[in-house]
């Protein structure tokens, strides 16, 4: 690559906004680092240099962007709006240069102004949008609709402080905010025309034609923030729409602030902020509780409001038809937390526009559809019906009537399901803890119902939702998760990409993945297989490096890289991971030095961020860090097995992380991950898994061959009854678990108090323990399973292959023909490319 030219002032600063050739997009870049400031004069230093490259690449989305909207306002096609109260964007601009098929030119025109494109993109900041894989799937959904070619948009909320930011320091985890919007974030573009009213609170005014209207109350405004979403090799750009609360001048109280009254003079411009500020605030107090329902009502108030208003507008003056409305709109609520869609929705109509409520109800019933993310009860939400009742009084009256029709309707057509109404109705009444079943107001009210891994929907089919089965036989589908190659190949993963693409002659694949069974008849070939070990080999040197650069911890690029990476929870199985690794570090301490020669070494990398409630989740943590801190220093073993914590875990860690992995560890207990994205990330760049029979993991296997992949573990069927069995006193631990346990407990790992941890793995019943994720039933085939994986390493062709046959495997995991299912099966949208 050239050398940076130092001398940037020798580049006129000129306006070229769809620059191609690197010498005007340099201009232009310099145009804006001179007339869009947020800096001082003078200074051009990585930081500016980010952000105006970031304006010039925002020039030609905002093109494209506007193109794209006149188009559909034009053709007026059937729209898909996908709601979401979480997006794990990522790092935007090496995506956007990548699907504008600008990287090199980018490259050259930085280096004119004597930068580095590698050392800017270092500059971003992660979007602090969402969380775990439901933010991630609805961001690789964004791409796949653009690239698709689709009538879609998101929609979703601003959140100024995101989840948190992990560090970790002696005690543990620490959360601290995140700093995404400490300065600004170049990719949105706030309209200031796009606002709308969000009511809480009030009171139900009943008018004397008996038609009601929600009035009083607080109300605050919901403002547009947009982020282009581009296609790749493709004009499409659509839209995620992010909305932001604020009060207005009028709610500012003058006279108070002039006496001295200060936080009351602004108080709704502080409840305002909070709506906004962090994504799934604690819920454990009342106002906690209050906070979730104000922001998940927020965003589907807003939304639908913007989509109403949309639908209007394309009518351009022609006669309103209500009954047209599903014919224009499809709304893809995103689990369970946009559903107050459903009765805002009805709300609107009912309220706003004077339908009748058959109506309505036809008109909503064939707008929405439910997305179901898990199987997990504290994850299917129920809202207290006092807090609801008080915050949205007008939407509990609109729910008790959908499910007394619901209810008038089972016992007219089925009376043989009279038994199950409690169950399946919306409303549970019951005394002590009266709620609404979001879930169950969802599968009522949507026409279609997916799950997201054959095995996850057969779960909803015959077990969570079987009832509702029986009523509507045709309202649920599976539709199983992807992930898109060109964030999760192509551009993470550039050696390997070119790799792909020479020996496929072709980079079609990043737009039909199908294409990578073309490697299987390849994957002998001793040529390939050197090529593929020196892509592999470079990326595990890179993550290597950052590794260093954040922990300290220098490890071995030679060694078998083992990463899990994903949230910290129980069902995951984190604990059974550095339970193994505890093991393995016991074990290699008593073998003699020659022994240890023959042994396969290996980094274990663990990262993800607990819940800053979940006091399970943060040992977890904390006993990865304390077990790495001795085994690392340790110099007998510590160069045949490290262990590290990998903090702060994101997508731009993943797109080092990912590349760089040789073995994925996906073991949840059987039955509980509903699908699970990362294990597609893994797969897709010739990385192999050890898991069990769960969630997505089922069809990789299908998909790659069994051979390569090590199972181990119970299978969801078997799971109920080794409870039943646990409870009964029938388990007989594995001496090697108890080993590991005692080996912890000897104050082996420091002095910090791991008793309330292990003991969730201990007992036969009770709240909290007995085992209830089987850690203790699998360890024993997970440490085998671990055994064929290091015999399997030491044979090199043969791992080589096995990688090569883990990426020829992954075609049917692309997000594009999740979607491509979803458009086809559930929207009815068709393509609408902008000419």
């Amino acid at each position: 690559m050239a050398k940076p030219n130092r001398d940037a002032s020798k580049i006129p600063a000129a306006a070229n906004p769809l620059a191609e050739e690197p010498t005007k997009i340099a201009s232009n870049i310099n145009y804006h680092a001179n007339f869009s400031p947020h800096f001082s004069p003078f200074k051009f230093e990585p930081e500016q240099a980010y952000y105006a490259t970031a304006e010039s690449v925002r020039d030609r989305l905002i093109q494209n962007w506007n193109e794209t909207y006149l188009h559909f306002h034009k053709k007026n096609p059937k729209q898909t709006y996908y709601l979401s109260m979480e997006y794990l964007q990522g790092r935007a601009l090496t995506n956007a240069i990548g699907n504008l098929n600008v990287q090199s030119a980018y490259a050259e025109a930085l280096n004119k102004l004597g930068h580095e494109l590698e050392n800017i993109t270092e500059q971003e900041k992660d979007a602090a949008l969402g969380n775990g894989g439901l933010g991630r799937l609805a961001s690789c959904f964004l791409d796949s609709m653009a690239t698709l070619n689709l009538p879609a948009w998101g929609y979703g909320l601003r959140y100024r402080y995101g989840l948190f930011k992990q560090r970790i320091a002696k005690d543990g985890q620490e959360e601290t905010a995140e700093d995404w919007l400490e300065k600004f974030s170049p990719w949105e573009v706030v309209r200031h025309d796009v606002v709308y009213p969000v009511r809480f609170f009030g009171r139900v005014h009943v008018n004397p034609d008996g038609s009601r209207k929600w009035v009083e109350g607080e109300v605050l405004q919901a403002l547009a923030y947009d982020v282009p979403i581009p296609g790749y090799k493709t004009k499409n750009t659509i839209s995620l729409r992010l909305w932001d609360a604020k009060a207005s001048s009028e709610d500012f109280n003058l006279f108070k602030f002039n006496d001295g009254q200060y936080e009351p003079a602004a108080q709704l411009h502080s409840r305002a902020q909070q709506i906004c500020a962090v994504l799934y605030p604690g819920d454990a107090t009342e106002e906690g509780k209050l906070l979730r329902l104000k922001q998940q009502f927020f965003l589907c108030s807003a939304s639908l409001q913007d989509i109403i208003f949309r639908f209007k507008e394309r009518k351009q003056g022609a006669e309103l038809k209500w009954s047209e409305f599903p014919t224009k709109v499809a709304v893809q609520m995103n689990d369970t937390h946009p559903t107050l869609a459903i009765p805002e929705l009805m709300r609107l109509l009912l309220d706003e526009e004077g339908l009748g409520w058959d109506e309505a109800w036809d008109v909503t019933t064939r707008t929405v559809a439910y997305t179901n993310h898990t199987v997990l009860p504290e994850a299917l939400e129920k809202w207290s019906q006092t807090v609801m009742w008080k915050l949205l009084p007008r939407h509990m009256e609109i729910i008790q009537e959908i499910d007394k029709r619901f209810i008038d309707m089972v016992r007219a057509t089925r009376t043989d399901l009279e038994s199950k109404i409690p169950t399946m109705c919306v409303l549970d009444n019951n005394p002590q803890k009266p709620v609404v079943r979001m879930a169950n107001l969802c599968v009522v009210s949507g026409h279609t119902v997916n799950g997201v891994a054959e095995l996850h929907s057969d779960i909803l089919k015959n077990e969570l939702f079987a009832d509702y089965v029986s009523l509507w036989p045709s309202k649920f589908q599976n539709k199983t998760n992807g992930i898109t190659p060109r964030r999760w190949l192509k551009f993470c993963s550039p050696e390997l990409s070119d790799i792909i693409t020479k020996w496929l002659k072709t980079d079609e694949w990043a737009t039909n993945l199908d294409l990578l069974v073309g490697l299987r008849k390849l994957a002998d070939d001793a040529k390939l297989q050197e090529e593929w070990a020196s892509a592999k080999m470079a990326n595990k040197k890179r993550l290597a490096q950052y590794i260093e650069h954040v922990t300290g911890v220098n490890i071995d690029p030679n060694s078998l890289f083992d990463i899990q990476v994903k949230r910290i929870h129980e069902y995951k199985r984190q604990l059974l991971n550095i339970l193994g690794a505890i093991y393995r570090y016991k074990k290699l301490k008593e073998m003699s030095p020659e022994k240890r020669k023959k042994e396969t070494p290996r980094t274990v990398m663990i990262g993800g961020k607990a819940f800053a409630t979940y006091t399970n989740a943060k040992r977890i943590v904390k006993l990865v860090n304390d077990v790495g801190a001795v085994v690392n220093t340790d110099p007998e073993v510590n160069s045949y097995l490290k262990v590290v914590f990998v903090p702060n875990y994101n997508v731009s860690v993943a797109e080092l992380l990912i590349p760089g992995s040789e073995l994925s560890q996906h073991i949840s207990t059987a039955g509980m991950e509903a699908s699970g994205t990362s294990n597609m990330k893994f797969s897709l760049n010739g990385c192999l898994i050890i898991g069990t029979l769960d969630g997505a993991n089922v069809e990789i296997r299908e998909e790659i061959g069994q051979e390569n992949f090590f199972l181990f573990g119970a299978t969801a069927d078997e799971v109920p009854k080794l409870r039943k069995d646990r409870e009964n006193g029938l388990f007989k631990p594995d001496p090697r678990f108890e080993e590991a346990k005692k080996f912890i407990r000897s104050g082996a790992f420091g002095s910090y108090d791991y008793n309330p941890l292990l003991d969730s793995l201990e007992g036969n019943s009770g709240y909290g323990r007995a085992d209830y994720f089987l850690v203790g039933h699998d360890f024993a085939g997970y440490l085998d399973a671990q055994a064929r994986v290091d015999e399997a390493y030491k044979d090199r062709k043969k791992w080589l292959k096995m990688s090569i046959l883990s990426t020829a495997g992954s075609g049917k995991f692309s997000s594009d023909r999740t979607i491509a299912q979803y458009a086809k099966e559930i929207w009815k949208i068709e393509e609408c490319r902008v000419p």
